[in-house]
C-alpha cells in the first residue's frame, strides 16, 4: 500500500496533469431507455477516442460494442456472438464527445423508451490502461503488431470485422500458447497459431497466421497490466489482469493493491461463464448483480449469498459458483476518484425524498447516506458497499432484513416507500471520506487497510450482524476522535460522553494510538475477548472514516466559552452540514444543514442517537463564511463553557 506522502504525491500529480487517475479513463454509466441524450462521464473521447460497451440489463438482448477502429461510430460488434461488425447508424452511438459520448434512441439494445435499463461501460484510449488497434491481414506468420499501452497487456481480445468468427482472447495467466473465447464458455484451448507462441512486449503484440487471412479487417482491444502504476508502489497503478485459484471450499481471495471497482472474470480450465461485476451495480457484501460477457441473458440478482464483493485491497467471493481448485483469470479495474475534490457540492449532498427513483437525488453516485423525516423516527445509514440492508444509528441493533435501498443511479439513491425524509448523502474520496467493510476473522491485533489516503480523523464502527458472540456493548457504535483523551471512545448511539479504556484492552484502537501506518490501514483490538467487538470470525463490519480536506470539511474540536463563538473550517462560503457531540458529559449527536435551514436564527436539528422529533424552536448556530457560530442555549448545550466539542464539517 501506498504511504501517505506517496498517496499524496500521486493525487497531485494526476491533479496536475503529470498521471492519470482512473477517472480519467474509466467510467460506468447506468441509465434508463429513453430518447437520444448525451452521457457526459468525464472521459475525453473526442480527443483520444477507444470504446463503449453497452448491455440492456432488464432483459435478454446482445452485448453492443462501439469503438474507434471500426467503419464508423454506427457501427459494432457484438461480443456474446460470433458475428461481423453492423451498422445500427443513428440508433447506436453517435458521437465521441470531450466528456463522454452520445447515443441515439429506438434500438433495445442500447436505448429505447420501455426497454429498462441499461448499463456502458466506457474504456478511454491511454497509455498503461487501454488501446484500439486494427490491421488488416497478410497472411504471413507471427506477425508483430505495435501499440501504445507503454506496458506489456494483461489482455486483448481480437476479432475479425469483416466475417463471423469467434473472438479470440489472450490473457498473460494462460501465455502466448493458449487462448479463450470471450463469446464462448469453453475452457482455455493451445493453438500456436493464434499467438505465435510469442508472450508480448511493451510495444508490440504478435499473432499468427489464424488471425492474420490475407486481405481480412481485424480489431484488437488491448487491456493493459498494470497494478503498481508508475509510481511502482500501487498509488497510481489503474489496472490487473491475474489469476487466481478457488480453494477446498470453491472460494478465492485476490489481493491487488487497491478497491476495485470492474472485474470480469472465468475459470480456464473447464466451461464457465465469463461474468461482469461493477460497483455501479451492487457488487457488494450482501447483494450482487451480474452479467455475462457470453451470453445475452438479463441481468441475475444475488442476495445476501453469491459471487464477488471489492475489499480495500482487492475483491472475493462469497459464494462457491466456479467449483474447488479450479484456475480463474480476471481483469480488474481500480475504484474511483483517485483525485481528492476541491468542492464540497462534489461529496456531499442533503435532499428531500421524492416519489419516483431516485427518491433521494444528488449530482454524483452515492456512496453512503443516512435519512429519516423530521418527526420521530429511527435514522436508517447504508452504504454501497454494504448492499441493500440498513443499521440503524439510534439503535444496536443488527442490520434489517429489508433489501430495500438501492444505489444503481448516477445520481442519488433510492429506499423503496419511503416519503418526506430527508437524507445525507456522501461519495468517497481521497483525503475526505471513506467505507471500509469487512468480515470478521477472529484474529487478534488484525489490521484492516482503508483507501482514505490520510490518516483518519474520525473513525465510526459498527457491527452489521448480531450471532451472539459478544455482549451487548460491543453492539453499539464506537467513535475514534483524536480530541478524546488517550484510549477514549465515544458512542454514536449514546449520548453519554467519552468512555476510557485500557490500551491494550479489547475494545478497537484509533489508528493514531499505534504505529501501523494510519494513512492506510486501521487497527483493531488485541484480545480475545474483545475481537467480538470488532473482529469476530462468524460476524461482518462496517467503517466510515471522515479526514479534514482543506476547503471541503473539517474534522475538528472546541471548547465552549458560555456565550457564542466562530469555529473556522477553513471555509469561504460557510458550511452546509455541521455535526456536533459535546464528549466531556451527556449530549446527543446534533445535526444541522442548509436544506433545513442554517440562518441567523433558528436553525432546525435532529439528534442522530434518538428518535426525537425535528426542534425548530432554538438558535444553537448561525452561519459564518468561514464555518458556523455555536451560541450557547440550554436546549443543546453545545457551547457551554469549559466543554469539550468534537465536529464534523462539510463545505
Amino acid at each position: 500500500m501506498a504511504t501517505k506522502k506517496k498517496a499524496l504525491q500521486a493525487a497531485a500529480g494526476a491533479a496536475g496533469g503529470g498521471a492519470l487517475a482512473i477517472e480519467d479513463v474509466f467510467s460506468t454509466y447506468l441509465y434508463t431507455g429513453q430518447s437520444a441524450f448525451s452521457v457526459v462521464n468525464g472521459l475525453d473521447m473526442a480527443t483520444h477516442g477507444g470504446a463503449v460497451w453497452i448491455k440492456n440489463r432488464s432483459n435478454a438482448k446482445d452485448h453492443r460494442l462501439f469503438s474507434t477502429g471500426l467503419t464508423n461510430l454506427g457501427y459494432h460488434l457484438t461480443p456474446n456472438l460470433t458475428s461481423a461488425e453492423a451498422n445500427l447508424s443513428t440508433q447506436g452511438i453517435t458521437s465521441f464527445n470531450s466528456d463522454g459520448w452520445s447515443v441515439g434512441t429506438g434500438n433495445s439494445e442500447t436505448n429505447a423508451s420501455g426497454w429498462g435499463n441499461y448499463t456502458s461501460w466506457t474504456f478511454r484510449k491511454a497509455p498503461r490502461f487501454f488501446d484500439v488497434v486494427t490491421y488488416t491481414g497478410d497472411g504471413t506468420g507471427n506477425k508483430s503488431v505495435p501499440h501504445n499501452l507503454g506496458v506489456a497487456p494483461g489482455f486483448y481480445t481480437a476479432k475479425t470485422t469483416a466475417i463471423a468468427d469467434n473472438w479470440f482472447s489472450y490473457h498473460r495467466s494462460l501465455g502466448a500458447t493458449k487462448y479463450v473465447n470471450i463469446n464462448s464458455t469453453g475452457a482455455a484451448q493451445t493453438n500456436s497459431n493464434i499467438w505465435g507462441d510469442t508472450e508480448p512486449t511493451d510495444t508490440h503484440f504478435t499473432i499468427g497466421t489464424g488471425l492474420n487471412v490475407s486481405g481480412r479487417t481485424y480489431v484488437i482491444y488491448l487491456f493493459a497490466h498494470d497494478p503498481l502504476g508508475p509510481s511502482g508502489d500501487g498509488s497510481d497503478g489503474l489496472i490487473a489482469c491475474g489469476s487466481t485459484t478457488t480453494n477446498g471450499s470453491g472460494f478465492f481471495d485476490v489481493d491487488l493493491g487497491w478497491e476495485p471497482q470492474f472485474v470480469m472474470f472465468k475459470t480456464t480450465s473447464t466451461s464457465g461463464d465469463w461474468w461482469i461485476f461493477d460497483t455501479m451495480r451492487g457488487m457488494s457484501l450482501s447483494n450482487q448483480q451480474g452479467l455475462r460477457a457470453n451470453l445475452s441473458s438479463q441481468e441475475v440478482s444475488y442476495n445476501n449469498t453469491g459471487y464477488i464483493y471489492p475489499t480495500a485491497s482487492g475483491f472475493a467471493s462469497s459464494g462457491n459458483f466456479i467449483g474447488t481448485n479450479r484456475p480463474v483469470v480476471y481483469i480488474a479495474i481500480r475504484r474511483g476518484p483517485m483525485r481528492a475534490p476541491t468542492s464540497g457540492t462534489e461529496m456531499f449532498a442533503v435532499d428531500l425524498s421524492g416519489s419516483t427513483a431516485p427518491r433521494f437525488e444528488s449530482s454524483f453516485p452515492v456512496d453512503m447516506a443516512f435519512w429519516r423525516p423530521t418527526p420521530s423516527s429511527n435514522t436508517k445509514i447504508a452504504s454501497r458497499l454494504t448492499g441493500t440492508k440498513s443499521l440503524l444509528t439510534n439503535d444496536t441493533s443488527s442490520e434489517d432484513s429489508a433489501n430495500a435501498n438501492v444505489w444503481d443511479f448516477m445520481d442519488g439513491f433510492y429506499d423503496g416507500g419511503i416519503t418526506s425524509n430527508y437524507a445525507w448523502m456522501f461519495r468517497r474520496a481521497p483525503g475526505f471520506f471513506d467505507v471500509v467493510a469487512f468480515s470478521g476473522d477472529g484474529t487478534n491485533g488484525r489490521t484492516v487497510p482503508h483507501n482514505l489516503g490520510v490518516t483518519p480523523e474520525m473513525v465510526i464502527i459498527k457491527r452489521r450482524t448480531n450471532n451472539g458472540s459478544g455482549d451487548s456493548d460491543a453492539e453499539h457504535w464506537a467513535v475514534w476522535h483524536p480530541a478524546l483523551n488517550s484510549n477514549s471512545i465515544v458512542y454514536l448511539s449514546k449520548n453519554g460522553g467519552q468512555v476510557g479504556y485500557a490500551a491494550d484492552s479489547y475494545y478497537p484502537r484509533y489508528a493514531t494510538l499505534t504505529g501501523n501506518s494510519p494513512e492506510s490501514q486501521i487497527d483493531l483490538g488485541v484480545l480475545s475477548y474483545g475481537v467480538h467487538w470488532t473482529n469476530s470470525a462468524t460476524e461482518t463490519y462496517v467503517a466510515y472514516l471522515f479526514a479534514t480536506l482543506a476547503g471541503v470539511s473539517k474534522v475538528g474540536s472546541y471548547t465552549g466559552n458560555g456565550s457564542s463563538q466562530t469555529i473556522n473550517c477553513g471555509f469561504t462560503s460557510g458550511a452546509r452540514f455541521v455535526l456536533i457531540k459535546r464528549t466531556n458529559s451527556t449530549g446527543d449527536w446534533y445535526v444541522w444543514d442548509t436544506a433545513r435551514g442554517i440562518v441567523a436564527g433558528n436553525d432546525p436539528h435532529l439528534s442522530l442517537n434518538t428518535t426525537a422529533a425535528q426542534v425548530t424552536t432554538n438558535d444553537s448556530i448561525d452561519p459564518d463564511s468561514s464555518g458556523f457560530i455555536v451560541n450557547q442555549v440550554s436546549a443543546t448545550n453545545v457551547n457551554v463553557s469549559s466543554s469539550s466539542y468534537i465536529f464534523l464539517a462539510i463545505a
